[in-house]
């Protein structure tokens, strides 16, 4: 099988990296002493033994003569005279030379051999060491991420480590968490939400019916079929309102041109009679705009902005709707809205006040749907509260986008 030699732990390559690497470099060291001495030892044990060696005629050696199975010349046995003219000494000295230059270099290479192994043991000792220290916060991060579920997700890493790359994938990974964190909460929230807006009319349209069988009188009758009805589209705007969300969610299917400004004067123009029966003023300051996105889900983009003004507002009130440069802006009058409060209206089912069932109420579903609509056009949607009350709403295309 490919790869079946290699071996699986990461401390284990490194350690054969960063020895192999030890070891190589050793032997290369030995190997470089090696030729470097063999170079110049034979000139330089010649020039000790020729300075060494006395140039006189010496006396005759009596020692008794060396079996016949000797390699060494005549001239250097026992009991032969040695001449130590030019030409013996030349041999004299060639032949210690010869002997010390191999005796040195066979000791060097026994030692500089016997020194690599102990330098190999150590050094690969010393590599499973350093592999086991720098992969420790890697070990860090596999155990908290092995040990994390949905009812521990607020533990970190918090690696306590100098500034690195590692230190760097830990920090990385703990912002993932705190991202993962909010998801979740978010999604747990949304679910709770969703499943109490939805409770709320069931049980209201259950009570209607049983009320409306208990007492057949037609007035009541009547009276119970219109609540039923009202209840029923409640439900059904609640239903459109988050399979809208669900799909915008999704991001973008498919991508073109749209006159978003003149879409936002048209969507504007649909509102005026609603806002006008309300008494209040509606107001367009429209440039044109072209952006590549989806003309069904930017439609409902606008709705929403506009609903929402004209549902939040006050008697002789005042909506102004603008698309200036790249960006859609909806300002209302209305209630004074706490500044702390305005991160939370983009989130499902958040309310400045509690929900009373009221016609015409909404969902709570509005300006979430537009902050989803805006991430799926890689847009921002931001607002901030009027001194006066009411509130501004900001969405900004990029430049990429817009034309």
């Amino acid at each position: 099988m490919r790869g079946a030699w290699l071996p699986r732990s990461e401390r284990v390559r490194l350690t054969a990296l960063y020895g192999g690497l030890l070891v190589l470099a050793g032997a290369m060291l030995v190997g470089l002493v090696y030729l470097l001495v063999r170079q110049g030892l034979y000139s330089s044990l010649s020039t000790a033994v020729t300075t060494a060696t006395p140039r006189s005629p010496a006396p005759m050696m009596t020692r008794s003569p060396t079996p016949a199975h000797t390699s060494a010349p005549a001239s250097l046995r026992p009991g032969y005279p040695v001449d130590l003219a030019d030409g013996g000494l030349y041999r004299v000295t060639k032949h210690i030379t010869d002997a010390a230059e191999q005796a040195t270099l066979s000791r060097l290479l026994t030692v500089s051999l016997v020194a690599l192994l102990a330098f190999a043991i150590i050094s690969v000792v010393l590599a499973w060491w350093m592999a086991g220290r720098v992969l420790h916060p890697v070990s860090v991060i596999t155990r908290t991420a092995r040990r994390l579920s949905a009812a521990n997700l607020h533990e970190r890493i918090a690696l306590d480590a100098p500034p690195g790359e590692l230190k760097h994938l830990a920090d990385t990974f703990d912002g993932m968490l705190d991202r993962i964190e909010h998801l979740v909460s978010a999604q747990q929230r949304f679910a709770a939400n969703a499943a109490h807006e939805l409770r709320t009319p069931l049980a209201v349209q259950r009570a209607a019916a049983e009320i409306g069988l208990a007492d057949p009188d037609p007035a009541n009758v009547r009276r119970i079929r219109g609540k039923l009805m009202e209840v029923a589209e409640d439900s059904e705007q609640l239903i459109e309102g988050l399979l809208l969300l669900s799909v915008s969610d999704q991001g973008l299917q498919r991508r073109e041109p749209v006159a978003f400004g003149d879409l936002a004067e048209t969507v504007a123009a649909e509102y005026a009679d609603d806002a006008w029966r309300r008494g209040l003023t509606l107001a367009t300051d429209v440039c044109p705009l072209t952006v590549d996105g989806d003309p069904v889900l930017l439609s409902h983009l606008v709705r929403n902005l506009v609903a929402n003004a004209i549902r939040h507002n006050h008697a002789d009130g005042r909506i102004t709707l603008s698309v200036d440069g790249r960006a859609l802006t909806i300002t209302n009058t209305g209630p004074v809205v706490p500044a702390e409060s305005v991160p939370y209206l983009f989130e499902p089912f958040r309310r400045l006040e509690a929900r009373r069932h009221a016609p015409g109420e909404g969902a709570g579903l509005g300006l979430s749907i537009v902050a989803s609509i805006a991430r799926a056009h890689s847009a921002e949607a931001t607002a901030h509260p009027n001194p006066g009350g009411g509130l501004t709403v900001r969405v900004s295309f990029p430049a990429r986008l817009a034309e």
